[in-house]
């Protein structure tokens, strides 16, 4: 399988996509360095937005044969600058992510990456598994042996080990993602009231040093 690396800001869905591809649960980690998982060289978002950074970027394209441009659908503008692939010496591709979003528009997001360069532009969601057969085809070389089965079973609901979007079950199984409605619902119950205190404890306020 062709080898991919991913670009993109934080939070754009890199390491989830990279977790999604492989077939795995979904247990969200902060990239803090760039790493090799497989057949994807996972970046961290900080790279894409500075300017100093980014020249590492150019540098580890050589060890990749396909450059993968992410942007989050919801975003509401693009990182890079139109012709930007022109840079890089391997074929790049585009890639919607979050396309399971209630603010998603695949349309806006996937101009901006022709704008950018990108030639193929694959919408897919990490969560309900859209789109990931499409990617790991484009990917494939003959002979390759694929995570999954088939289509089906590769554009299908992952399960969660993250509590990003939720909490996970106390008996320690995955738990699915919660719904976009309930993760706001929970956002503006935290907002409002805190965190909630340890069963049979008190909410420590924090008043500062008085000395």
């Amino acid at each position: 399988m062709r080898k991919i690396m991913f670009v993109g800001r934080s939070e754009a869905g890199k390491t989830t996509l990279t977790q999604a591809l492989n077939g795995g649960v979904l247990d969200y980690r902060k990239t803090q360095y760039i790493g090799h998982k497989s057949v994807v060289i996972d970046t961290p978002g900080e790279y894409a937005e500075t300017h100093r950074l980014g020249r590492a970027l150019a540098l580890y394209s050589y060890e990749a044969d396909v450059v993968g441009l992410l942007i989050n659908a919801a975003e509401p503008y693009s990182l890079y600058p139109p012709g930007v692939t022109s840079a890089c010496n391997r074929p790049c591709i585009g890639i919607v992510t979050k396309i399971d979003s209630p603010d998603a528009d695949v349309p806006r997001a996937s101009h901006w990456l022709r704008l950018a360069g990108c030639k193929k532009i694959f919408p897919v969601s990490s969560y309900t598994g859209e789109g990931i057969w499409q990617l790991l085809n484009y990917l494939a070389e003959p002979g390759d042996e694929l995570p999954f089965a088939n289509e089906r079973e590769a554009n299908a609901p992952r399960l969660v080990m993250s509590d990003k979007y939720g909490e996970i079950d106390k008996v320690g199984a995955s738990a699915q993602r919660m719904s976009w409605a309930e993760e706001d619902a929970r956002r503006v119950a935290l907002e409002v009231t805190g965190p909630v205190a340890p069963e049979g404890g008190e909410h420590v306020h924090d008043e500062g040093n008085r000395s």
